[in-house]
C-alpha cells in the first residue's frame, strides 16, 4: 500500500469505529508492520491534525469525538481505487461526448493523473480502458451544451430540426424534459410547444437558435409513461406484440439480452427459444431482428412477419447476376 493511501485507509478505519482498534488489528487491517503504523499515525496526527488517541486499557487507537465532532482530512482525498474509478468514468463520458466535462474537471484529472504518476501507476487509464462504438453520430459540442444548460436551467429551446423521416427541416419550440444515451447516440426527450405533445429529437439533428424562457415540467409518471413502453427509442404505448423464434444456436446468446422492460421468454422443448416484445413503432425491431439473419423467424403477427420477409426478399436481389440485355 502506498503512503498516501495509508493516511487515507487509517482515516477511514478510525472514523468508522466507536471503540478503539487494537494496533494489531490495524497492522491486519491495513497490511503493514508495526514500525509503518506507528509512522502513519504521527503522519495524521502531527501534520494534519487528526485528534488521535491511545487507549492503554484496550492498547488501542480511536478518534477523540470530544476535540473534533466529526474530524476529516483537509483537502479532497482518495484512494488508488477511487482515482481509478474516476478516471475510468472521466474516460467513458470523454468518448460518449468528446469534450463534455474538460471545461470544468481538466485541472482535476491533471492532478489525478499526476498523483497516479508519483506510485508508477499513472496514465494506466487511457492505455487499458477502451470504449468502442457502432456508428455514433456525433452531436456539436456547443448544441450539446446549449441543450444541457437548457435542461438543466430548465429553458425552452427554439431550434430549427431536419427530421430523417420526411427529410425536411422545420422550426420548432420544446421544452426539454431529458437527454437520453441511446446506442451510442444522444437524443432529447421534450414537450414540443408546435405539435402539442411529447416528441424525441435527435440532437445531431438539432440547430439550437435561441434558448430562455421558462421551460414547461412534465411529471416523471407521465415521461415513464410515455417513454418506456414502447420499443427502443420510440415512444407511445405499444400496440402490439411479436412472437420471435430464435434456433437452439442462436438461443443461449438471446436468453441473456434485453430487448424490453417487458419482454418475455420461453424455451421451447426443441432448445429453440421464443421471445415475446411489446412495441408499436416496428422501425427498430425490424432492424434487431434482423441482424439475427435465418436464425430468427417472426411468428406473430403477420403484417411483421410479412415486413421481414420483404426485406430479405429485396435483400437478395442485391445479389442476383444482373440480367443481360439483348
Amino acid at each position: 500500500m502506498y503512503h498516501f493511501d495509508r493516511i487515507y485507509e487509517l482515516h477511514k478505519i478510525l472514523s468508522g469505529r466507536r471503540t478503539p482498534i487494537p494496533r494489531k488489528l490495524l497492522e491486519e487491517k491495513m497490511e503493514c508492520s508495526r514500525a509503518t503504523i506507528r509512522r502513519t499515525i504521527e503522519v495524521v496526527r502531527d501534520y494534519l491534525g487528526a485528534p488521535i488517541k491511545y487507549d492503554r486499557k484496550l492498547n488501542g487507537y480511536y478518534y477523540d469525538k470530544s476535540e473534533h465532532t466529526n474530524y476529516e482530512l483537509p483537502g479532497l482525498w482518495f484512494n488508488s481505487s477511487e482515482i481509478y474509478a474516476l478516471l475510468t468514468t472521466h474516460s467513458l463520458l470523454s468518448k460518449v461526448q468528446p469534450g463534455l466535462l474538460e471545461p470544468h474537471v481538466g485541472p482535476l484529472i491533471e492532478r489525478l493523473n499526476t498523483i497516479l504518476d508519483q506510485q508508477k501507476t499513472g496514465r494506466e487509464v487511457a492505455r487499458r480502458i477502451r470504449i468502442l462504438q457502432a456508428a455514433p453520430r456525433i452531436a456539436d459540442f456547443d448544441t450539446f451544451r446549449k441543450a444541457a444548460d437548457a435542461l438543466v436551467c430548465r429553458k425552452k429551446i427554439k431550434m430549427l430540426y431536419h427530421g430523417r423521416e420526411r427529410d425536411k427541416t422545420t422550426e420548432r419550440w420544446i421544452s426539454p424534459q431529458r437527454m437520453v444515451y441511446y446506442r451510442d447516440n444522444w437524443y432529447v426527450d421534450g414537450w414540443c410547444h408546435t405539435s402539442k405533445g411529447l416528441r424525441t429529437f435527435s440532437l445531431d439533428r438539432m440547430h439550437i437558435v435561441y434558448t430562455g424562457e421558462k421551460a414547461k415540467d412534465i411529471n416523471e409518471a407521465q415521461l415513464n409513461d410515455h417513454f418506456a413502453d414502447a420499443y427502443g427509442i420510440f415512444a407511445g404505448k405499444a400496440t402490439h406484440k411479436a412472437v420471435i423464434r430464435f434456433s437452439k444456436k442462436a438461443a443461449k446468446w438471446v436468453a441473456d439480452e434485453h430487448w424490453h422492460s417487458k419482454q418475455e421468454s420461453n424455451v421451447l422443448p426443441d432448445g429453440k427459444l421464443e421471445l415475446i416484445v411489446p412495441y408499436s413503432d416496428p422501425r427498430e425491431l425490424i432492424m434487431d431482428i434482423l441482424k439475427y439473419g435465418a436464425e430468427a423467424e417472426v411468428i406473430f403477427p403477420k403484417e411483421l412477419r410479412e415486413e421481414i420477409k420483404k426485406r430479405f426478399w429485396t435483400a437478395l436481389q442485391n445479389y442476383q447476376p444482373a440480367k443481360k440485355t439483348p
